[in-house]
């Protein structure tokens, strides 16, 4: 009796999450396409999102360009840069570019410029934004034209690639003086089986300090995992165009797998 109760117990705890609310510290499911590339000091990172699939539900969607900040071969915090479908603001959509100082010092909110653009909510690192499903936008880090006394200044952008339009989100500024350890990323505040969202990464690249282009030729996929909070119905999938990231669907790719980024190639 006890050695079935046992089982059933052990078969309960095991079972796949894809319904109700993550359990997680901050309430989200995550899921990242961790870049490979080498560790080479960057000055400048990029990549392309496009919301394929809008969210249906009044929860958080969160999907971000993620790098963090070193100098001599120290972590000096970390930052990204994304659209969200946020209900805080007009249309529910806004942009964020914020991040937090390494753990060591205490993992504070990294300090900023003041953005230029309107915040319903008055949030020093989300504004409000209009973006569009089906547009395609890029995302990009790079060292600030602006010269502070003491740190540096990182820019955070977003570049409609339908009409061309650059929003400059703001400055944040930190004592990294090069970037390292980009990522993508979705963060996902709904119900496990909310109806399906999905976006697509493309046109990954980096630069060094010498302007060479540093792309990655594959990612590889990291879920939160069950135990941590996750949802287990998160899956990813490579197209024609890039890497489409999706919620409430089976996985079919599993955790750590190693994917090509489509098109990868160094622009001549």
């Amino acid at each position: 009796m006890f050695r079935y109760l046992k089982r059933f117990s052990s078969a309960f705890t095991e079972r796949e999450r894809t319904s109700g609310r993550p359990t997680s510290a901050n309430g989200a499911s995550s899921f990242h396409l961790v870049w490979d590339v080498a560790q080479t000091p960057l000055v400048e990172v990029e990549a392309t999102l496009e919301v394929l699939v809008l969210p249906a539900v009044k929860s958080l969607y969160f999907w971000a360009l993620q790098v963090s900040f070193a100098s001599q071969r120290r972590l000096k915090g970390g930052a990204h840069v994304g659209l969200q479908f946020n209900q805080r603001h007009p249309g529910s959509t806004a942009v964020n570019w914020g991040g937090y100082g390494a753990a060591d010092t205490g993992g504070a909110i990294l300090s900023g410029s003041m953005s230029s653009l309107a915040s319903t909510p008055n949030d020093p690192n989300t504004r409000d934004f209009d973006w569009r499903a089906g547009h395609r936008y890029r995302l990009r880090v790079a060292r600030s034209p602006v010269v502070l006394e003491s740190g540096h200044a990182w820019r955070g952008s977003v570049t409609d690639l339908e009409t061309g339009q650059v929003t400059v989100v703001r400055d944040l500024h930190t004592q990294g003086d090069h970037l390292v350890a980009p990522m993508v990323w979705s963060e996902v505040f709904a119900r496990c089986e909310a109806p399906s969202v999905s976006v697509r990464w493309s046109d990954l690249r980096g630069v060094d300090p010498g302007g060479a282009v540093v792309v990655p030729r594959t990612v590889r996929v990291n879920y939160q995992t069950r135990e941590d909070g996750g949802c287990d119905n998160t899956t990813v999938a490579v197209d024609e165009l890039g890497i489409v990231q999706t919620t409430a669907t089976p996985r079919q790719i599993p955790q750590g797998a190693i994917l090509p980024v489509p098109g990868a190639r160094i622009d001549e």
